[in-house]
C-alpha cells in the first residue's frame, strides 16, 4: 500500500491522541473515505493502524501488537464474507428490481375488464401472493347476451409463470370472437400451451360462458378447482365439477361440457386453490367456513362479495397470503 497513506493516517491518529477534538473525528472520517475510494480492505486499515501506533506510542506491551495480528486475521475472513454479503445483496436488489419491472408489465399485459351483460352482475379479486401472480381472469364480451369468463392457475411461481400466463392470454385473445363452446375454447388454448411452454409448466384452467337469452351458465375445466353454483331456491351449493386434463399435457385432450340454468338470486363462485386451501396456523380452512363465508354475503353485490371473501380469508390467515388468490362471481339479478 502507498507510504503516503501510512503517512497520513500516522499524523491524524497523533493529532487525535494529543487533542481528541471534533476537528480530529472529522479529519478520520474524511480519511476512511478515501480508503474505501481506494479500495483498502479491512485487515490493511488494522495494519495501517499497527504501524502508525508504533511509531506515535511505541511503549505498548508486545501482547497488544500479538492482538492486533490477531485481529488482521479475523478481518481477512471477515473481509471475504462482506464482499460476497454485498455481491449477494447487489443481485437480489437487481432481481428485484426486474421483479417489478416484470410485474408492471404482467399487470398492463392481463388487464381485462368486465363486461356488462343484461341481467348479470359480475365481480372479482385477484390478489398476487408474491410480486408475480401466477393465477389469470380473463373476461370475454361481446355483447349484451353474452359473456364469457376464464380462470386459469400456472403450477409455478415468479417470471416463468408469468410468461406462461402471457401465452393463456394470447391463446384467449385468440378465442375472444369465436362461436365456440367452452369446451372448444379449452382445446384451442390446450394446444398453444402444450407447443410454447416448457415440460414442466402446466396450467389449470375453467372456462364459463353466461348466456342472458336462455339464462344458462356453460362450462368446462382443465383440471381446475370446481366452480361453486348457489342454487338461491334451496339455499345450497352445487359443486360444477368437469372432467379435463391440464392444459399443456397433451395436445389431443378433450374436455367434458356441462350447463346450468341460473335463476334470480343465483351466483357462479369460480376460484383458485388460493381460495379453496387458505391456511391459517391450525392448518386449512375448512369448506364449510369458506361456504358460510360466501353465503353470509349472498345478498350483496358480486363486487362486494368477492372482496368480502378474500378480506375474511385475508384476516384468517394473518394477512399473509400463502398463494395467489383469485375469485369471481357471476351473480344472477
Amino acid at each position: 500500500m502507498p507510504q503516503q497513506t501510512e503517512t497520513e493516517y500516522k499524523e491524524i491518529l497523533r493529532q487525535y491522541l494529543e487533542n481528541q477534538s471534533e476537528q480530529n473525528l472529522y479529519m478520520g472520517e474524511a480519511f476512511s473515505r478515501k480508503l474505501i475510494e481506494k479500495d483498502i480492505s479491512p485487515e490493511e486499515v488494522i495494519s495501517i493502524h499497527k504501524s502508525a501506533l508504533k511509531d506515535v506510542l511505541p511503549g505498548l506491551p508486545s501482547k497488544v501488537w500479538h492482538s492486533f495480528d490477531f485481529l488482521i486475521e479475523m478481518m481477512i475472513r471477515y473481509g471475504l464474507a462482506l464482499k460476497e454479503h454485498q455481491s449477494l445483496v447487489k443481485r437480489q436488489e437487481e432481481m428485484q428490481l426486474e421483479m417489478e419491472v416484470a410485474s408492471k408489465v404482467q399487470e398492463t399485459l392481463l388487464k381485462t375488464k368486465i363486461p356488462v351483460v343484461e341481467g348479470m352482475d359480475l365481480g372479482y379479486v385477484t390478489v398476487p401472493s408474491r410480486t408475480m401472480s401466477g393465477d389469470y381472469i380473463y373476461f370475454v364480451g361481446n355483447d349484451m347476451d353474452e359473456a364469457g369468463v376464464a380462470v386459469a392457475d400456472v403450477m409455478g411461481k415468479g417470471i416463468p409463470a408469468a410468461l406462461c400466463m402471457s401465452m393463456v392470454k394470447f391463446g384467449m385473445d385468440s378465442v375472444q370472437h369465436s362461436s365456440e363452446g367452452p369446451s372448444g375454447v379449452l382445446s384451442v388454448i390446450n394446444r398453444i400451451v402444450e407447443k410454447s411452454v416448457n415440460d414442466s409448466m402446466f396450467v389449470t384452467m375453467m372456462y364459463g360462458r353466461y348466456d342472458a337469452k336462455s339464462s344458462t351458465f356453460s362450462y368446462a375445466s382443465a383440471g381446475h378447482e370446481p366452480a361453486l353454483h348457489y342454487v338461491a331456491s334451496e339455499n345450497r351449493f352445487v359443486e360444477l365439477d368437469a372432467k379435463g386434463l391440464l392444459l399443456g399435457v397433451s395436445p389431443d385432450a378433450r374436455y367434458e361440457e356441462g350447463s346450468v340454468a341460473l335463476e334470480r338470486g343465483d351466483f357462479i363462485a369460480i376460484m383458485t386453490d388460493g381460495v379453496t386451501e387458505a391456511r391459517t396456523p391450525e392448518g386449512f380452512v375448512e369448506k364449510d367456513t369458506i361456504l358460510e363465508i360466501i353465503s353470509s354475503v349472498k345478498d350483496r353485490p358480486a363486487q362486494e362479495m368477492a372482496e368480502h371473501v378474500f378480506a375474511e380469508l385475508d384476516r384468517m390467515q394473518g394477512f399473509r397470503l400463502q398463494d395467489d388468490f383469485s375469485l369471481v362471481i357471476l351473480k344472477k339479478e
